[in-house]
């Protein structure tokens, strides 16, 4: 197990916010990792395909959010799908996004999945996500009933964070007896504030996971330093690397901590090195 966790944090993605000097942070990253740009309903789609451009010198394979509540229309997709391809861009992450009203025809991202495939486009990797636990704000049929329109267009599923191993082990299960064969990168957060990531979490929706963590040993000792993943990379260990579950590897939400999770990243791989030694 301990070289098969070693390979899956080596290959972990890291995912960011297109915000002012978050490119100073990847200088931080290994070459080739795969990094991920959000789309903010304050900034816009224009926003992630900004910074994706500046990144496309560097040794980085990056991944813009393509938020369906931001899109315009059709018309609007595919000046964005050719603007990816233009970058040299293979893969896209498609989200419902967090604006409250759609600019456009699409309210989530199935129907924005759907529209990409009437268009048509060169991508080879389209991303998803799924929920481990309940969401505050959408219902579990719906969540269940959306990542079946969605998996058909798709070619691998990230969750959402959620700081239980026992819940994300029995949410993978669930997604596997329902057919669902999509590779899964389960979500973890980096190395982080622990009160903005409890301010975050609860934005979002996930408030059984902030009740978790805030009954989790040691975490007001922690309140200093900030939250750091090892508990939960520890707990879901079997769960990644064992082959037949189809889980990946590790999709790190950074919120733009590169620098600090990434030293993490490395003290954890050195640990690991450590016990096999």
């Amino acid at each position: 197990m301990t070289d098969d966790l070693r390979r899956s944090l080596e290959r972990a993605r890291f995912e960011i916010l297109p915000l002012a000097g978050v490119s100073e942070q990847l200088d931080h990253l290994p070459a080739n990792s795969v990094v991920t740009v959000t789309s903010s309903p304050t900034k816009g789609i224009d926003a992630t395909l900004d910074l994706c451009e500046r990144l496309g010198g560097r040794d980085l394979r990056v991944v813009p959010h393509l938020a369906a509540r931001l899109v315009r229309g059709r018309g609007h997709l595919a000046e964005l799908l050719d603007r990816v391809e233009g970058l040299g861009i293979r893969e896209v992450f498609v989200v419902a996004g967090d604006a409250k009203d759609p600019a456009g025809p699409f309210e989530g991202a199935a129907d924005l999945l759907r529209a990409m495939a009437g268009i048509g486009h060169a991508l080879d990797e389209v991303g998803i996500t799924g929920y481990p636990e309940s969401h505050a704000f959408i219902t579990d049929d719906t969540t269940i009933r959306v990542m079946s329109e969605k998996a058909p267009f798709a070619t691998y599923i990230v969750s959402q964070i959620c700081y239980d191993p026992t819940v994300i082990a029995g949410w993978v299960g669930a997604v596997r007896r329902r057919g669902i064969t999509l590779p899964i990168h389960v979500g973890v957060p980096g190395v982080v504030d622990l009160a903005r990531l409890g301010r975050i979490s609860l934005k979002v929706g996930l408030g059984d996971s902030v009740r978790f963590l805030r009954k989790q040993t040691g975490v007001v000792a922690r309140l200093v330093a900030g939250y750091t993943p090892d508990e939960l990379i520890h707990g879901l260990a079997p769960l990644v690397t064992e082959a037949g579950n189809g889980v990946r590897g590790w999709h790190i939400f950074t919120f733009n901590e590169v620098a600090r999770t990434e030293r993490w990243r490395q003290d954890l791989l050195r640990q690991i090195d450590g016990v096999r030694a």
